[in-house]
């Protein structure tokens, strides 16, 4: 039986304040892609730190501000610094959503609103832990910096600079990612890196205008021309056949299949495969895209790379009919990368592939790059992580090496040599990024107490 502390207790006489907190913070849209509420949003995060003891101030950057906050502890010598962002994808379609997607609505134990998983419950969450433990005992057993930027949903555009050139404001031991999701199995997931990304536009000109398709017969069309282009990047076996794109990728180590595998005996042991493949029932997916085992389908999700089509533009796609032949079309692709993979040289790879090809005329755009980062399964900041989660949950973490997706993880270890665990109070049916998004409450409250029990352990 689990020992109720009185830190916990006091989360759990003001959780109703707490919530209305992270409500007010999805309240305030901040979608950085539209330039809508973002300086609003960014003084909404800089007052909270400030209700709950943080010292905090609005830094500007070439394009959003960032939110900076510190708090000095008892340890000058030990610091940890939480990553979080304030910004939020666009919430279309707006006709799917249940109810407004910026009412932070509460029903059925959960709250509903764009970024309340991604990421604002995680930052608020961190921030109310630490103005609790400042509440109860004065002061925290180490120092705390909290780095809020608003450009995550759009690539993070400045955070390599800021961090870059804010090295000595930033310094610390031990790094909290911004991200963080229960397990279906009832396990509080950790990750220890991201993937890395390269996310490219593919466009193919044909004439200089749309044109009657009757003239299908003698004038080229590039969308043709693209998708036989995009054929010979990927077969129907899944294999991506850019000659080298393969040679950096490492195997797991030792120490991480025995994460994988502890984590997947977890999951038989309360109800297995089903537990595993609830992610994509919700989403309408019954069959895994490969046939293969629980294991491999899991090693292969978290250090196989991927090539993406994430979207196809050419010619009428309204209502009814309309005979074009178009004058233009674009793809966009994105690329997922596992160390030791690097984006700028997959870039080089994919160009040299499509000219040797006969797609010279294809040209290419890179849009956005992010380098593939993890941190060792045997550091002390993932050690304080397990044993926090071991101790608000009553049980251990599922811990991943890395993740399926990407983020600007690789400026910290570049600038920082920041070592990052990440967790969170999200869950594997929060919906980031698509309608009705959402977080558990009872998995905010344990968040809360997560982060506190955390830096404790530190």
């Amino acid at each position: 039986m689990q020992v109720q502390k009185p830190e916990w207790q006091y989360v759990d006489d003001h959780f109703e304040e707490f919530v209305s907190e992270l409500r007010e913070a999805v309240k305030r849209p901040s979608i950085a892609a539209q330039n809508i509420g973002m300086d609003e949003c960014a003084q909404y995060f800089k007052g909270l730190m400030e209700k709950h003891g943080i010292e905090a101030r609005i830094i500007p950057t070439a394009g959003y501000p960032v939110v900076y906050g510190e708090v000095k502890g008892k340890d000058p010598n030990k610091t940890v610094l939480f990553y979080d962002h304030y910004d939020v994808q666009p919430p279309d379609p707006l006709d799917e959503w249940e109810s407004d997607p910026f009412a932070g609505e509460v029903r059925d134990g959960k709250m509903y609103g764009r970024g309340v998983s991604d990421n604002k419950g995680n930052a608020c969450a961190r921030i109310q832990a630490v103005g609790a433990l400042l509440k109860l005992r004065g002061e925290l057993p180490v120092n705390v910096k909290f780095l809020i930027e608003g450009e995550e949903e759009i690539g993070s555009t400045h955070l390599s600079d800021f961090i870059r050139d804010n090295k000595d404001l930033l310094k610390a031991d031990y790094g909290v990612w911004e991200s963080g999701y229960m397990s279906p199995d009832g396990r509080p997931g950790m990750y220890l890196g991201v993937k890395g990304i390269l996310y490219v536009e593919l466009e193919a000109q044909g004439p200089s205008r749309d044109m009657h398709s009757g003239s299908a017969a003698t004038v080229p069309n590039p969308a043709w021309r693209l998708v036989w282009a995009l054929s010979t990047i990927k077969n129907e076996k899944e294999e991506i056949l850019i000659p080298g794109f393969y040679d950096a990728v490492l195997s797991p180590t030792e120490r991480e299949m025995e994460l994988i595998r502890a984590s997947m005996e977890s999951r038989e042991g309360e109800g297995g495969g089903n537990a595993a493949s609830a992610p994509r029932r919700q989403y309408g997916v019954h069959s895994p895209l490969a046939d293969l085992s629980p294991l491999d389908l899991r090693i292969r999700s978290l250090f196989g790379p991927t090539a993406n089509i994430c979207g196809f533009r050419s010619g009428y796609l309204g209502e009814g009919q309309k005979t074009v032949l178009p004058a233009k079309a674009l793809v966009k692709m994105d690329f997922r990368l596992v160390p030791e993979q690097d984006p700028d040289d997959i870039y080089q790879k994919l160009r040299k592939h499509l000219d040797k090809n006969g797609f010279d005329d294809v040209k290419t755009r890179i849009i956005t790059v992010d380098y593939p980062v993890k941190t060792s399964a045997d550091h002390p900041v993932v050690k304080a992580a397990e044993e926090a989660a071991l101790a608000v949950y009553g049980k251990p973490a599922s811990i991943a090496p890395t993740q399926g997706g990407s983020g600007p993880m690789h400026p910290f270890k570049e600038y920082l040599n920041l070592p990052m665990v990440a967790f969170g109070v999200g869950y594997w049916g929060s919906g980031n990024h698509g309608p009705n998004e959402n977080i558990r409450l009872e998995d905010y409250r344990k968040g809360i107490k997560m982060a506190m029990e955390f830096i404790d352990r530190l």
